[in-house]
């Protein structure tokens, strides 16, 4: 194989060194130190080409590694972020029940209350009335025990005007 300027293409890989050691060996028989030197080159060209494609080999595992290193920290975020979403929904959860058991607790003790407050307004109520009928019992007992006692008071003024009645 020659290329456009006419020079000899090498062949790489584990061919193009044996045609290297080949030619180095024959020029080196034929004393033919262009072929030698041209079978040199091509074994240390298909040598460079192994280097560099054990090179790019290892920078594609690398890579890989370096790739595969990514992804494991980013799912690790991601899960350390959907943790902390479903921890932060479980506290919010916990409070919105607690909140709720705050609030029926409230309203338990705020209906005790008005009860109570009702049951005391009655009483209140109660207690008015009957003091408002002994009120207005009392002065009927005291309007009674008055009207005996003038009664009793006139009785002597009428056995008085029984016997005198001209005095008036």
């Amino acid at each position: 194989m020659t290329d456009s300027e006419g020079r000899e293409r090498v062949a790489g890989g584990p061919i193009g060194k044996l045609a290297g050691k080949a030619k180095a060996a024959v020029g080196n028989l034929t004393r033919n130190d262009e072929l030698a030197r041209e079978g040199n080159l091509q074994e240390a060209q298909a040598d460079a080409g192994a280097e560099a494609a054990r090179h790019a080999d290892e920078a594609e595992r690398r890579q890989q590694q370096a790739d595969l290193e990514a992804r494991r920290n980013a799912v690790q975020t991601e899960r350390e972020s959907l943790r902390a979403e479903v921890e932060a929904a479980t506290e919010a959860e916990a409070a919105e029940r607690d909140r709720a058991r705050a609030e029926q607790k409230a309203a338990v003790e705020a209906q005790a209350q008005a009860a109570s407050a009702e049951a005391r307004r009655r009483d209140e109520q109660q207690q008015a009335a009957a003091t408002e009928q002994r009120t207005v019992a009392a002065p009927t007992a005291e309007e009674a025990e008055a009207a005996q006692l003038d009664q009793e008071a006139r009785t002597p003024q009428r056995r008085a005007e029984a016997i005198d009645p001209e005095e008036d």
